[in-house]
This record gives structure tokens, sequence and C-alpha cells, in this order.
């Protein structure tokens, strides 16, 4: 297995850990403080502008995998205008993806 990420089981993608990489080489669960802390947006983003959102529920946090917006007191996928079901708790505007 690579370093770095998780095996999800038999023929299921894997993907990367998240968390702060220790001394010893493993990795520390991300506390729900350092996530918030990186979901800086403060109030509602501007109506209609896709961000990032992180949620909530009774497992811990999560980001969300597709852009959403804020509009009319609801929060949306941005492609589909879907209303989430999901609690949101932090937002902040998309980071640029870095091309390996």
């Amino acid at each position: 297995m690579e370093k770095g990420f998780e095996s999800r089981g038999a023929g299921r993608q894997r993907e990367p850990r998240t968390g702060v990489r220790r001394s010893n080489g493993e990795y520390a669960m991300a506390t729900r403080e350092r996530r918030l802390a990186e979901f800086d947006g403060a109030g509602q983003p501007p109506p209609g502008m896709p961000v990032q959102v992180l949620c909530e529920d009774q497992s811990g946090t999560y980001q969300l995998p597709f852009a959403c917006y804020y509009a009319d007191g609801r929060w949306r996928n941005h492609e589909s205008g879907g209303a989430l079901e999901a609690t949101v708790i932090g937002w902040r505007f998309p980071r640029l993806q870095t091309v390996k």
C-alpha cells in the first residue's frame, strides 16, 4: 500500500489520508477545530458564488466533493441547484488544484 493512502476495501479506490503526519510516520485524525480553521469564510458567501463547504453529522466533519452556493437562506449544489440536506458548518472560496 502506498504511504499516505488508505485502502477502502477490495476493488475500491484508495483515498488520500487527511490529518497530521506524526514523527513516527502514522497519521493523526484531524480535529474538528483544525478542519474549521481551514474553512475560514465568515458569515455568508456572496449569493450564487461557488464555494467549498465543510459539513458535520453524528460521525464527524467532511468536505462535500462538489461546489455549493448560498442563496435565499439555503445551501445548494452549484451544478444541479438541488438543496443540500447536510448541515454546513463552514465554507471557503475554492482552492486551486496543483497539477503534478
